[in-house]
């Protein structure tokens, strides 16, 4: 029961950090939102499928709020793989299995998002080089995961939940 309360709870703030937080302006690269951090941070927390499930449905449901319903399955299946990535099973968040994870979630998110944006491109071209725009959200979201994750670590917030 813990861990579908906490999923449930992740994916309500998957979808928030994903749809309405305030994204982190990067000029001509695009923007970074900070859903996926806490895609990374709930994958840190819940052990196999209930982060995967709240990855998947707080990034659905995040499309579905701001108009990308076209994405809606490619990005359930895409963030459900990005939470496969992190272990729940250490002591801290940030630990040397999460720290590669954010390195695999690059390439991940990089060719998972690009099908669907070939079909909306009609060019695979095109969709290779917007797919840029997903390795600066998926080293932007690292960045973010490592300082916040660092921040619940030093409070021990592990242990106390």
């Amino acid at each position: 029961m813990k861990n579908m309360t906490f999923s449930a709870l992740f994916a309500a703030v998957i979808f928030v950090a994903t749809a309405y937080l305030p994204r982190i302006p990067l000029g001509a690269l695009g923007y970074v939102h900070p859903g996926d951090a806490f895609i990374y941070i709930a994958s840190s927390f819940l052990p196999f499928p209930y982060a995967s499930i709240a990855a998947g449905i707080g990034g659905a449901l995040a499309d579905l709020a701001t108009g990308y319903t076209f994405y809606i399955p490619f990005t359930f299946a895409v963030k459900f793989c990005l939470a496969l990535m992190f272990s729940s099973k250490e002591e801290s968040i940030v630990n040397k299995r999460n720290l590669i994870g954010t390195l695999i979630c690059v390439p991940v998110t990089y060719f998972g998002y690009l099908i669907p944006d070939a079909i909306l491109a009609a060019n695979i071209m095109t969709a290779a080089y917007s797919g840029l725009m997903n390795v600066v959200q998926a080293v932007g979201s690292a960045v973010i995961y490592l300082v916040l994750g660092k921040a619940l670590d030093k409070m021990n917030i592990k242990k106390k939940i």
